[in-house]
């Protein structure tokens, strides 16, 4: 196993591809998303194809991400990981490829890029209903792409760092393997925090945004929480 990013999910899938891997809860609109590892994982896939056979991007490119903790988000960053891509949230900077919220496009209009995603971040992942001009379709694009996907090798773009760095944080919040992590979005916006410390560990996140408080005692039940980060 490659002591990177994908390695680590693809290990934390391996374990069980059937297990409720990140299960998403907007308490302002009522979604509820859950993904198996096996269901993320084809995300994943479908996301580093799209940059591979699509952008035509690899390792040694760069992506902003323009998103907020989601399990789209998600896809997009392991994506982006597993296809050896680089990613930064601040900017604007020259960057190969660029990933919005539909909400942050125009706060995107000067950034240098290449080709450009716009997320709905729509429950069941439906599409935009309007694709602004000069972007495209993340979800009707990233549909059309394979499953399956080679990671590139040996912690390509910030893989390892990003494992390493998520492992500390992991010990600092107190995770380890088997826990079912509640995660309060706003508070916590930072994927290291929300994706990264769980995964490397072999932990599963219930990531909320918009976190209802009067609905918490109820979710840290019914989704069986080890460890609440709210």
């Amino acid at each position: 196993m490659n002591d990177d990013i994908a390695g680590r999910f693809a290990a934390t899938v391996a374990t069980d591809p059937t297990r409720p891997l990140l299960t998403w809860y907007d308490d302002a609109t009522g979604d509820r998303t859950e993904l198996s590892g096996a269901t993320l994982s084809n995300w994943v896939a479908k996301t580093a194809n799209l940059l591979v056979d699509s952008a035509g991007l690899g390792p040694g490119d760069t992506a902003a991400a323009l998103l907020p903790p989601h399990w789209q988000t998600a896809a997009v960053l392991l994506g982006c990981w597993s296809a050896g891509l680089s990613v930064t949230f601040d900017g604007p900077a020259p960057v190969d490829v660029l990933f919005a919220a539909a909400d942050r496009v125009d706060e995107a209009a000067g950034w240098p890029s290449g080709d450009r995603y716009a997320l709905s971040l729509a429950p069941m992942a439906l599409p935009l209903r309007e694709v602004p001009a000069g972007w495209v379709d993340y979800v009707i694009e990233v549909r059309a792409h394979g499953d399956h996907f080679t990671p590139y090798p040996g912690g390509a773009g910030q893989g390892a760092d990003l494992a390493a760095r998520a492992a500390a944080r992991a010990t600092e919040l107190g995770l380890s393997a088997g826990d079912r992590v509640l995660v309060d979005a706003v508070r916590h916006p930072d994927p290291l925090d929300w994706l990264l410390a769980p995964l490397v560990v072999g932990a599963s996140t219930v990531l909320c945004g918009r976190l209802d408080p009067a609905r918490l005692p109820g979710r840290v039940d019914t989704e069986r929480i080890t460890v609440t980060l709210a």
